[in-house]
């Protein structure tokens, strides 16, 4: 399994993006997608996560600004994030396993990363 993290930029405060996290080698639909971040000197820490049946779960931090959805279709998970601030400042990183969790040492699979800078 595969996972290829695109969409990252540079964007000033307030404004938003869409993390795309494309996914080969296995359907989607066999695990939980989850989004996780680390900020530099900081640990990586989860973000969201959706359940095959697109349940979705979310860190306090970016509730009501990010929007995790999955199209099983094109075999990708998309994050939107809105109202960016400048402690959104990380890499993200899209990572797969069979159940949920929110702990990154859980999960199987990940992606490269794709660098979020907010400028303030």
């Amino acid at each position: 399994v595969q996972l290829q993290a695109s969409g990252g930029g540079l964007v000033q405060a307030g404004n938003s993006l869409r993390l795309s996290c494309a996914v080969s080698g296995r359907t989607i639909s066999s695990y939980v997608m989850g989004w996780f971040r680390q900020a530099p000197g900081k640990e990586r820490d989860f973000v969201a996560a959706i359940r095959w049946s697109a349940g979705t779960y979310y860190a306090d931090s970016v509730k009501g600004r990010f929007t995790i959805s999955r199209d099983n279709a094109k075999n990708t998970v998309y994050l939107q994030l809105n109202s960016l601030k400048p402690e959104d400042t990380a890499v993200y990183f899209c990572a797969a396993r069979a159940g949920y969790s929110m702990k990154a040492d859980d999960y199987d699979y990940w992606g490269q990363g794709t660098q979020v800078t907010v400028s303030s």
